[in-house]
């Protein structure tokens, strides 16, 4: 079943114009052990593209996503972003180059409100002290206003308005899923890493998501790299896919010669009688 319809499909893609490379990853091979999770990975993602990877379960996408964005360290290979290369890269000082990740499995503080943990994902903007910001004085004040309006923006963006001083324990999973991508996109990241996005979600509940993620590309021209298992979902607002099976690329190119890739039909997309 199509997420979007084939108008709305042309339309999101007719307003996208992808520009040169912003993140090369480059032979990338990464061992626990004796076990090989990724072995010479290599694929490039564009800026303002969304670029999805795609895979069984244990192929090592989100292996790959953790190289990028410094939880894990590889072996091999060398990932560049925005012209800088690195071997090994940090998980902070990925942050602080301007890519934000959500994750599989939540990390939210369910005890805090909606608004307080979309805050945390303004830690890094903030300049202020910790005894300033507890004393709430001068400056500090000043800048906290700013974080919150920015913050009521993505609030607003993403429609949980009603919901912005509830428990995020409290809310269903689908809304969760939500504050979890505000909480990224308060960082104003250039890239934004999403892992299973949609992973748990009924149809209406996916049908946001692909919307809010379309619209985070466009409005926000945030580039996009997502892992996701619903194909209709990659097929629909994928600019370009990488396929990954047993740590191994499979396939790389748009969505149309994906899905006709013999390797990857006998992979993961199965055969039809």
């Amino acid at each position: 079943m199509n997420m979007m319809t084939e108008a709305e499909h042309l339309a999101a893609g007719s307003k996208r114009r992808t520009g040169e490379v912003i993140l090369d990853v480059q032979n990338i091979s990464l061992s626990f052990g004796g076990v090989k999770a990724l072995s010479d990975i290599s694929f490039n993602v564009k800026e303002h593209e969304i670029r999805a990877i795609i895979g069984p379960n244990g192929a090592g996408k989100s292996s790959m996503l953790n190289c990028i964005n410094g939880v894990y360290q590889p072996q091999q290979g060398s990932i560049t972003f925005c012209g800088q290369t690195f071997k090994h890269m940090n998980s902070h000082q990925v942050a602080v180059m301007g890519v934000a990740r959500t994750f599989q499995n939540l990390a939210l503080f369910k005890g805090m409100s909606v608004l307080d943990n979309i805050m945390t994902g303004r830690n890094l903007r903030i300049k202020s002290n910790l005894f300033l910001q507890a004393l709430r004085i001068g400056p500090a004040e000043r800048e906290e206003i700013r974080h919150r309006e920015f913050v009521e923006h993505i609030i607003d963006f993403l429609e949980i308005q009603a919901h912005r001083k509830t428990p995020v324990g409290q809310l269903p999973y689908g809304l969760q899923k939500r504050v979890d991508l505000g909480r990224a996109l308060a960082m104003e990241p250039q890239v934004l890493l999403l892992d299973e996005p949609m992973a748990g979600m009924n149809v209406e509940e996916k049908q946001d998501m692909c919307r809010f993620v379309l619209d985070i590309n466009d409005e926000f021209g945030t580039t996009v790299v997502l892992i996701e298992h619903d194909m209709s979902v990659v097929m629909d607002i994928s600019d370009r896919v990488v396929v990954l099976d047993y740590g191994k690329k499979i396939g790389d190119g748009t969505p149309g010669e994906i899905r006709n890739n013999p390797e990857v039909i006998k992979a993961y997309l199965g055969t039809s009688e």
